[in-house]
């Protein structure tokens, strides 16, 4: 079994990665951004309440983002395993997600880390026409990833989570290549 969680910053191709990976390996892939972009384009009460938070580039509330994913692993989870595609996204998102695993009992966790440059991101985001990716809001997610996020890998290996690190820039099958050779 599968338990996997896929990291990096913005625009790395995080999503599309893990959809490869959960496609292959017979995964549940549960991807937040997706989940909430989908709940704010049927206009439920969280994709409203959603919708004002994305349009500034800001994240959905740590309790918002823990009930969604404790709530799919429960009804979702596959017997491959899992891949969770844009959470955690705080260091407290990962306290409730170690919670949540040991209640859970999931063990054995690797994290995909995809490091790419700023720079680079920034020209991949702008090319990728979502109505949240405008260069304001894009500068302010990758100021919210360093901040916030980016800290949380230092908490994976104060777990001892394994940690796979792959460069994240380049075309999709080289990276896709790169991640299952290390799996």
């Amino acid at each position: 079994m599968y338990q996997i969680i896929i990291f990096g910053p913005p625009g790395t191709g995080k999503g599309t990665q893990a959809e490869k990976i959960a496609s292959k390996l017979n995964l549940f892939h549960l991807s937040t951004g997706e989940y909430l972009r989908k709940a704010v384009e049927e206009g439920t009460e969280l994709g409203k309440k959603a919708k004002v938070i994305m349009d500034k580039g800001n994240l959905v509330s740590d309790e918002i983002m823990i009930g969604i994913v404790k709530e799919a692993l429960t009804k979702n989870m596959t017997e491959g395993g899992f891949i969770l595609d844009g959470f955690p996204r705080t260091i407290k998102q990962a306290e409730e997600l170690d919670l949540m695993f040991a209640d859970m009992k999931i063990t054995d966790i690797t994290i995909i880390y995809l490091r790419t440059e700023e720079s680079e991101l920034l020209t991949r985001l702008m090319n990728r026409s979502r109505s949240d990716d405008t260069a304001e809001s894009i500068k302010h997610r990758f100021t919210i990833y360093n901040d916030t996020t980016k800290p949380i890998l230092n908490y994976f290996k104060n777990r001892k989570y394994s940690i796979l690190e792959i460069n994240g820039f380049g075309p999709i099958e080289n990276v896709y290549y790169d991640i299952a050779s290390k799996m």
